[in-house]
């Protein structure tokens, strides 16, 4: 990557609909280079997707959770088997593993609390292999993701 990928990386961070001119005009490079630019950034994995990004609160999903997993054991075949069932449930947004005193930090999105209530005892309660779960309920958001800080990689360039 170079400093033209970066900005060319920027730049779809802002705006993931940008046009390719628009692109190119950041970049400093014509509409066929950008598409060049842009496809080798796809093609190696950097670009893994594009997607838009919802207000939860226009959506009507007032709660939302971080929920700290600790399992009752770290072993290979545990792990892997929490891991599976979180990756198909759809009421888990995001699962990390962690380091710290929980094992995996999930996230959740709810109505309500009462909805919420519904996602812990039909989905987290479900679970394999969980020794505790603590909750932490989400009071105000403060700063939304925009993105990696892929500026910083100018420096190293």
């Amino acid at each position: 990557m170079d400093r033209i990928d970066i900005l060319i990386l920027e730049a779809l961070q802002k705006d993931s609909r940008a046009t390719i001119t628009e692109i190119g005009d950041a970049a400093g490079l014509s509409n066929s280079a950008a598409h060049r630019r842009v496809q080798n950034l796809q093609d190696s994995g950097i670009i893994t997707n594009y997607s838009a990004r919802l207000n939860p609160d226009k959506l009507g999903l007032g709660v939302q959770a971080f929920i700290e997993i600790t399992l009752k054991d770290q072993s290979r075949e545990s792990m892997d088997k929490f891991e599976e069932l979180v990756s198909d449930l759809d009421d888990i947004l995001e699962c990390y593993l962690m380091s710290g005193s929980a094992d995996y930090m999930l996230t959740v999105a709810a109505l309500n609390l009462n909805d919420f209530d519904d996602i812990h005892r039909n989905c987290l309660s479900d679970l394999p292999g969980v020794a505790s779960m603590t909750t932490k309920f989400l009071i105000r958001r403060i700063k939304n993701w925009n993105g990696y800080p892929v500026r910083r990689l100018r420096d190293i360039n």
